[in-house]
């Protein structure tokens, strides 16, 4: 007979700082791989901690809490499979990002995360010291090579492994969503497989932790890159994988293959589990969001239905003299055809109130966008003080096209304790909205069918903070604004570069300025889900003050 060896991969949600949770995850695991027979049960990297943990780790009360947690689940699984778990190690007055293979009742091997990402959401070079290559360890007669997360994005590592005799490559990963990522990290692994000719289980975390998504989808390849399993996206789960030792090495037996979601519904998924996770770890069950009949707030409504269920969603519509019977007709349809709560409570008498109280400096002055503003600050406070009352999270509700251009008040719009679509322009919330009109699937809590009215998506997108107000008042149109702004955030193009894709120049100007100016405002914004790989929060970090911009002279000079 062959020889055998069996993996148990524990695609598991931990929670930062929860370390007797996510050390009972691990033992609930470790029970299951027992139940199974498995040789040895592998978690994700950092998963003691949670991930990813930043500055707690530079707490050497945390990281010690965190080593004492790892030493204790050894102490109580003495029985069974090894384990495998990723945490903080300090050792010799340097902080290392580690993974320790647990057996027999004590930390048997430790393994040194050697190249350290310091790149778009990743900060690990501040926090953690290189680790030296470690070679292979065994459990019985078979060598696992255990490169960490970036590790296996590098040849070295790998292909050191497999000098040193290594059977089997298991990489834990703290790898969170982004668009395409799934078909990035599949196509990085197969080299790593091509290169060395041995099998590689890639074991992701999934679950929620403040913006980003761990969106799970672990698997193994064969030699010559042949997927043998994939699990399911945005599951927690334990999936057992039979190796077997053959004249051509070591291979694993077919599982089953999970299929992957569409690009709109990976992206839903992301922002139902981002906000589920969100209000959960940090011990909340309701929300609240101000409802005006507008597309984002009635998609936020129906995120929030999805994430937490209808009953634990209130939706309040404020609407002032600027407010159009259609806009509350539009409300009242969202919050009906997702079974929601509406409460309304008009502005106009708070709003007249204020204003009298600003007429000694105001009077004489011509109305602007401060007497316009009021009235979204007038709804904040409201909004606010329900959230106070009732224990409810208020969610906002801006897209990324207003907040990369600034379109949005602070202190009024722009307050509240999470964005669902923080992540995703303008163009893309219209999509989404027709994908979930068109789609349920059994994760959603919220009603099936259309639930965001055709006349919500059709109308013209509106403020409504003055008199037949639309945003292309100030914006260009939002298919070319999204498009410059998908260039110039997400590209990192120059003005030229933006206005040689055919943008008029002036256009792409204004934007390039509105975008320097607002930083101060998403400076103050709430998180949000991490959809693409270039968020407005950790991978783009921009001053406040910042007087540069992509003039003429310099352009003329790349030009040269």
């Amino acid at each position: 007979m062959p020889s055998r060896f069996r993996l148990a991969i524990a695609q598991s949600n931990p929670t930062v700082g929860a370390l007797n949770s996510n050390a009972e995850i691990a033992r609930r695991c470790h029970r299951k791989a027992a139940e199974a027979n498995a040789d040895l049960v592998v978690l994700p990297e950092l998963f003691i901690s949670g991930y990813p943990p930043q500055d707690l780790v530079l707490k050497p009360a945390f990281t010690k809490d965190c080593m004492r947690h790892v030493k204790a689940l050894s102490e109580s699984c003495v029985d069974g499979p090894a384990i495998g778990i990723g945490g903080p190690l300090l050792k010799d007055a340097q902080l290392y990002n580690a993974y320790f293979v647990l057996a027999q009742g004590s930390v048997k091997v430790e393994i040194l995360k050697h190249h350290l990402p310091n790149h778009a959401v990743f900060d690990e070079a501040r926090h953690f010291t290189p680790g030296t290559i470690s070679g292979p360890f065994k459990i019985g007669e078979t060598k696992i090579g255990t490169p960490i997360c970036e590790d296996a994005w590098h040849e070295d590592i790998c292909e050191s492994l497999e000098e040193s005799g290594a059977d089997i490559l298991v990489v834990p990963n703290g790898s969170p969503y982004a668009r395409n990522r799934v078909e990035r990290r599949h196509s990085v692994m197969v080299s790593r497989v091509v290169e060395t000719g041995l099998p590689l289980a890639y074991v992701n975390m999934t679950g929620g932790q403040d913006d980003l998504v761990f969106d799970g989808g672990s698997f193994v390849l064969n030699p010559g890159g042949v997927l043998a399993l994939q699990m399911p996206q945005f599951e927690e789960g334990l999936a057992i994988v039979d190796f077997f030792e053959t004249s051509g090495g070591w291979k694993a037996e077919q599982g089953v293959l999970a299929p992957l979601g569409d690009e709109l519904g990976q992206d839903y998924r992301v922002m139902i589990t981002a906000l589920r996770d969100y209000l959960s770890k940090n011990g909340f069950g309701k929300v609240l969001l101000g409802l005006s009949g507008g597309v984002d707030s009635a998609l936020v409504a129906t995120l929030a239905s999805d994430a937490l269920g209808s009953d634990n969603v209130r939706c309040v519509l404020l609407p002032s003299e600027f407010t159009s019977a259609k806009s509350k007709n539009d409300a009242t349809a969202v919050a009906r055809n997702l079974g929601c709560r509406l409460d309304e409570i008009p502005i106009n008498g708070p709003n007249s109130a204020v204003l009298e109280a600003l007429e000694p400096l105001f009077g004489g002055l011509p109305e602007n966008v401060a007497e316009e503003n009021v009235q979204s600050r007038l709804r904040a406070v409201l909004l606010m003080a329900l959230s106070n009352k009732f224990g409810e999270v208020l969610l906002t509700t801006g897209n990324k096209s207003e907040a990369a251009v600034g379109y949005a008040t602070i202190y009024g719009d722009m307050a509240g304790g999470y964005n669902p679509i923080k992540d995703l322009y303008k163009t893309r919330v219209y999509a989404i909205c027709n994908w979930r009109n068109s789609n349920h699937r059994q994760w959603m809590r919220g009603p099936e069918g259309e639930v965001i009215p055709r006349s919500v998506i059709e109308k013209p997108p509106t403020a409504e903070l003055r008199a037949n107000q639309k945003d292309s008042d100030n914006l260009p149109e939002y298919e070319i604004l999204d498009g410059i702004l998908e260039l110039l955030i997400d590209g990192d193009k120059s003005v030229d570069e933006v206005a040689d894709r055919g943008y008029d120049r002036e256009t792409v100007k204004k934007v390039e300025q509105l975008i320097y100016c607002s930083e101060y405002k998403r400076f103050q914004s709430a998180p949000g889900a991490r959809l693409t790989g270039r968020a407005l929060w950790l991978d783009r970090r921009y001053p406040i003050v910042n007087r540069w911009r992509d003039e003429e002279n310099g352009l003329q000079e790349r030009r040269k």
